[in-house]
């Protein structure tokens, strides 16, 4: 009998060790995945612009609570639906792309609220510059994909920073507002 119990607690243990949540690798989907910018004008409107081009990914462990995330943009696929303006946005006044063409973001200070991201807290490289930002996050969710049979996970995540403590300060604060209003909406296919 003692050795019966003992087999038994083996397997319960091989069980619940095999029942841990591991930490879990998601690649954004570029097709599924936005990243916007808002900035006032004259204190009047709205300018609003986008990147095309973005890539990164996310390794989450829900059991314990943690995460990691690495998201570029490429600078030069800005869109303002104004030509001159994206031409403007790469001189040296703004992102100065030619010597900057990147923009990286990498967070491992992750919150949770239950399983959900709500909040991830990392480090924003623009223009040669790297600073504290920190990203709030809203309808996070993980479905199974049909078309992909795979799960994928995203949400809507922004951020309200100061252009000009990247140096990113042409016009700055007026007539174009040193506040900027970042979106990221991401949805990453698990690996």
């Amino acid at each position: 009998m003692h050795r019966f119990a003992q087999a038994v607690l083996a397997l319960l243990a091989g069980a619940a060790t095999a029942a841990q949540a591991q930490p879990v690798t998601y690649k954004f989907d570029p097709t599924h995945t936005w990243t916007t910018w808002e900035v006032r004008h004259f204190g009047t409107s709205t300018y609003r612009g986008r990147f095309d081009k973005k890539e990164g990914e996310v390794t989450i462990d829900r059991a314990a609570k943690t995460g990691k995330v690495e998201f570029t943009v490429d600078l030069t696929s800005v869109d303002t639906g104004v030509e001159h303006l994206n031409h403007h946005l790469q001189e040296a006044d703004f992102f100065d792309s030619e010597k900057f063409p990147m923009a990286t973001f990498v967070g491992e200070d992750f919150r949770f609220d239950g399983n959900d991201v709500s909040q991830v807290r990392g480090q924003l490289t623009l223009k040669g510059k790297t600073r504290p930002v920190t990203l709030k996050g809203t309808g996070f969710n993980c479905y199974e994909n049909p078309l992909l049979k795979r799960e994928v996970c995203g949400g809507d995540f922004s951020a309200t920073i100061n252009r000009a403590d990247w140096g990113v300060s042409f016009g700055g604060p007026f007539p174009v507002g040193n506040e900027v209003r970042l979106l990221i909406e991401v949805e990453a296919i698990r690996q």
